[in-house]
């Protein structure tokens, strides 16, 4: 009985030797799996997606007040993005908001300053003050930051609730190569539409003069439409990104590599 048992055991040890290579390897294989999903993801790689599409092409307009430095058409956000030339910010001490003129000028000739331009064209149900077909007293915003409905009320204490943001924030754009175009060229840039949203007023406040490396919209569905927005300000004005900068955009249009850049809000 016991040379039986030892018989038995001696057949069935080999199936065990071999099984704990087996499942060491598939332990490892997993592992890899893991880390290499997770890098993937993290540089923008993963899901895997289609083509990005056609880059953007380019001209040069006569230089004037309310045009782009740079006309862009529509095309792959990432591919222009990969355009933009990428260094470190410039010093920022020396910005100041009147290098960029007067504020919420009327660049575009219509009649209208810039401020109530947008307000009619973000807001639903807009009224207007009246005798007037420019400024803006009452609306409703589908507020793009943080995907909240906000009324809007003009008033000495109200109109805060909705303020105008600056995509590429003026302070960030000083650092990033305003600071070397024309003044006509920096008023057109403070008031191109593209580079203008009205926006929750706290938002606005909390990103200041940040960038996609240090904020985003707590919205997340908007982030592609933002960046790509971003990215199209800084082709239409010759401006710079930093590395940091740079690698968030793409980690943000990495799940949507057809997002589509914008033309200058100048541009008809």
């Amino acid at each position: 009985m016991a040379r039986h048992t030892q018989l038995q055991l001696q057949r069935h040890r080999p199936q065990a030797q071999c099984r704990a290579p087996v499942h060491a390897a598939i332990a490892l294989a997993l592992l890899v799996l893991v880390l290499l999903s997770g890098w993937l993801h993290s540089s923008g790689r993963w899901p895997f997606v289609p083509e990005a599409g056609p880059a953007p092409s380019f001209s040069t307009p006569t230089p004037v007040l309310g045009g782009p430095v740079i006309a862009v058409s529509t095309g792959s956000a990432l591919m222009l993005l990969d355009t933009l030339e990428v260094k470190g910010k410039a010093p920022g001490k020396d910005y100041q908001r009147s290098a960029f003129g007067e504020a919420w000028m009327d660049a575009d000739a219509n009649g209208c300053d810039t401020r109530n331009d947008v307000l009619r064209r973000d807001l639903q149900g807009v009224a207007f003050s009246a005798g007037s077909h420019c400024v803006v007293a009452s609306g409703v915003l589908a507020e793009p930051y943080t995907g909240a409905e906000v009324h809007f009320q003009r008033g000495k204490d109200s109109s805060g609730a909705v303020q105008i943001d600056h995509v590429v924030a003026l302070g960030n754009a000083w650092q990033t190569g305003a600071s070397a175009l024309s003044g006509l060229q920096r008023q057109s840039l403070a008031n191109d539409p593209l580079n203008l949203l009205a926006a929750d007023g706290p938002a606005n406040q909390e990103k200041s003069d940040g960038d996609a490396a240090t904020w985003l919209p707590a919205s997340k569905k908007f982030r592609c439409h933002y960046v790509a927005r971003q990215i199209s300000v800084k082709a239409a004005y010759n401006l710079w990104v930093t590395a940091a900068e740079k690698a968030a955009m793409k980690r943000v249009l990495g799940p949507c590599p057809q997002q589509q850049s914008l033309p200058s809000g100048y541009l008809h």
